[in-house]
């Protein structure tokens, strides 16, 4: 479609400048993102509706210990029926759905199958940033979906999220510090690099991690950073709905109050109240940050713990879980769509 566009914008202006092109590339993916839309919107729940059980093959398992698939585990682990998980690439012919994962996505597209059976999709998955997923461009035209933590993914894919609990109460575990900061990768270029030289200047953080030299064992994490007031929430990265664990279980889970560093408040918010974090853009200066922080008094303190009266945080972190979503949200994907240029979608 794209080259319709500079074909008909040569005719009536001339040669196409790059600016032109970018446009029609966007104007592309628009036009293609309309036209998945209107489909899907267009057919109901019941026609799309699977009338036998989905199997969905993960071509390459994210880690290396592949789980049993015996049994109906979608439906008895997370109340999801008729779905049917394997790693057996010999299924490709039956698949009804097929999931690469971006990370073992092999070098070159000629390392995948070359057909497809009729009405089998594809679906591209990744937990990472725009910032660190390489090498998009050779996947243009190869997936149905995609499946990311970006909200307007055709499966979305958080990290966390808030879920109503009418038995929620208030739980502040005891504080014996300030502010800590769990970091594994620590790069000088990166903004929260920048962030905390600049706050560390003012105020003590609690540093663990393996940038640090003092990793925490899996049940260390949230006994050490629940005895902090505060968390630096600081994403490796800032692009939308960006939102990782960091907040997620290292804040809110632990019972901390997260000191975020990502997308703007406006799309935080979008995920939790906004008295349950704080912003560093909401300062004009990481002194000014450190001041509220170590000025706080215990009735303000509390107040960045309301939600808990009456909510709870689910953690999504078993890659079963999040594969059996798929079969979960099948009827209402587009159908007969491939994503022109994954590139341009997943930077925008």
């Amino acid at each position: 479609m794209s080259w319709v566009l500079l074909l008909l914008w040569q005719q009536l202006w001339g040669r196409p400048s790059v600016k032109a092109v970018v446009t029609a590339g966007l104007l592309t993916t628009a036009l293609w993102n309309l036209k998945c839309y209107i489909y899907s919107s267009s057919s109901s729940d019941e026609a799309l509706k699977p009338t036998k059980a989905l199997t969905v093959l993960v071509w390459e398992w994210p880690s290396k210990q592949v789980p049993d698939f015996s049994g109906d585990i979608c439906r008895e682990q997370y109340g999801i029926a008729g779905c049917r998980l394997s790693t057996e690439r010999r299924l490709l012919s039956q698949a009804d759905v097929v999931v690469f994962l971006h990370t073992k996505l092999p070098r070159g597209r000629d390392k995948l199958p070359r057909d497809k059976p009729h009405g089998q999709g594809w679906v591209w998955v990744s937990l990472e940033s725009p910032t660190n997923t390489r090498e998009l461009a050779e996947w243009n035209q190869t997936f149905n979906w995609v499946m990311t933590y970006r909200r307007d993914s055709d499966i979305f894919m958080p990290y966390g999220k808030l879920v109503p609990n009418q038995s929620a109460t208030v739980s502040i575990p005891t504080k014996t510090n300030l502010v800590s900061w769990v970091i594994s990768n620590y790069h000088r270029t990166q903004k929260r690099a920048e962030i905390y030289n600049n706050l560390s200047r003012y105020l003590h953080v609690n540093i663990y991690g393996k940038a640090v030299n003092k990793p925490l064992c899996k049940d260390c994490l949230l006994p050490t950073t629940s005895k902090s007031k505060f968390y630096l929430a600081f994403e490796n990265s800032i692009h939308r709905d960006y939102i990782t664990e960091k907040l997620w279980r290292n804040s809110l889970l632990a019972g901390t109050v997260p000191v975020v560093l990502g997308p703007p408040r406006a799309n935080y918010e979008q995920f939790i109240p906004a008295d349950s974090f704080i912003h560093v853009d909401d300062f004009g200066s990481p002194e000014e940050l450190a001041t509220f922080l170590k000025t706080m008094n215990s009735s303000r303190y509390r107040q960045f713990f309301t939600w808990q009266k009456s909510y709870s945080v689910k953690l999504y972190a078993d890659w079963k879980e999040r594969i059996c979503t798929i079969c979960a949200m099948y009827p209402r994907l587009p159908q007969g769509c491939l994503y022109p240029d994954l590139q341009s979608w997943f930077n925008t």
